[in-house]
Parts: structure tokens; sequence; C-alpha cells
């Protein structure tokens, strides 16, 4: 167990330090988790909306952070490339969040131009049952890349990196509040006093 919390507390500094340096990045991140504690309250209760508002507010709000707030060469203050950091990321990298991120946005169009899915869903009569089979489609892809990489790590590291990572990032939303739920003011403070210069 104590190895397992060393590596978990490993993959978070990582995280962290690699990823998290803007404090607009950071205070997305804050955003993202509440609205992920929120979809998880409503998981059980509507999949539908807790999938809605886990891809289209939590996920956005989150990667967005990555992509246009973080920098993307070197990493002056770790002093590292941006290839080494894509390298050591045990999850999702930037590469392969692409990847997910194009199945996610073209998942609408894929069930616009087929509404039956090829026979998993009845074709959904209306703008509402087009949203619920999206939601359904939006939660089985969260889950299934979820599970994906999970298992891809216990084939190209080990069971327990695996295990690890996915501990990580289903208790991200809780461990990114501690973290950065200072960073929306710090970033207000940092606006007003450029504005006031």
């Amino acid at each position: 167990m104590k190895d397992f919390l060393r590596a978990l507390e490993l993959q978070r500094w990582d995280d962290h330090r690699f990823y998290h340096h803007s404090k607009v990045n950071q205070s997305l991140h804050f955003i993202s988790a509440v609205s992920f504690l929120i979809a998880y309250a409503l998981i059980f209760v509507d999949p539908v909306k807790a999938a809605l508002i886990g891809w289209l507010i939590s996920m956005v709000t989150r990667q967005s952070g990555h992509f246009f707030f973080e920098p993307l060469g070197y990493d002056e203050e770790n002093q590292v490339s941006n290839d080494y950091k894509e390298a050591v990321k045990v999850g999702y990298n930037l590469k392969r969040k692409v990847v997910l991120l194009s199945i996610w946005a073209f998942t609408p169009v894929a069930l616009w131009l087929n509404p039956g899915m090829f026979g998993f869903f009845e074709p959904h009569p209306d703008t509402a049952g087009f949203i619920d089979h999206l939601g359904i489609l939006w939660l089985s892809l969260g889950v299934g890349g979820l599970l994906f990489r999970t298992v891809h790590l216990f084939f190209i590291r080990d069971v327990q990196t695996g295990l690890v990572w996915l501990t990580k990032i289903l208790t991200d939303p809780y461990h990114d509040i501690k973290l950065y739920h200072r960073a929306p003011l710090e970033l207000l403070r940092n606006l007003k006093a450029r504005h006031a210069a």
C-alpha cells in the first residue's frame, strides 16, 4: 500500500509541476474539478446530464487550459523539453488527448449521420432524443477511455502503474480543488494589478 501511495504522489507531482504552471490553467482546473464533482453526484441519478457536464464543462475547461495556456516549448522552470514531459506523462499526453478529443468531437456528427448507431439505439425522434443518445455515447467514451489507458498501462508498464493512474484520474477533482482553489482569486488580483499599472 505504501508503494501504491508513493506512486500516486509521484504521478500527481509530475502532473502538477510539468503541466500546471499557468494561473489561468489552474483556475480552469478548479472550475473543471467543481463541475466534475457535480457530474459525479449525478452519475447514478442522471447519467446523461453527468456526461454532458463532464465533457462540455469539465473536459473543455481542463483541456483548453493545457492546450492554450501552458507553455509547449522548453520548460524553463523544470529545465526539461516538452518532448521529455510528453514521454514522462503516464496518462493521456497532448498527442493522446488530441485523439481522444477528436473522437469526442466527431461523436455528435456520427450520431447525426447514423441516428441508430448501427442498431445500438432506436433512432432518436427529436432533439431531446439526440441529446440523450449523445450523453450515453459520451459517457461510454469517458469510461472506455479510462479503462483503455488503464489496461494499456498494465502491458506497457505494470498493473500497479495502471491502477495508480486510474485512481489519480478519478480523484483529481478533489485534489485539484485542494491545490487550485486560490488560483481564480490570484488570477483576478494579477489582472487588476496589470490593469492598474
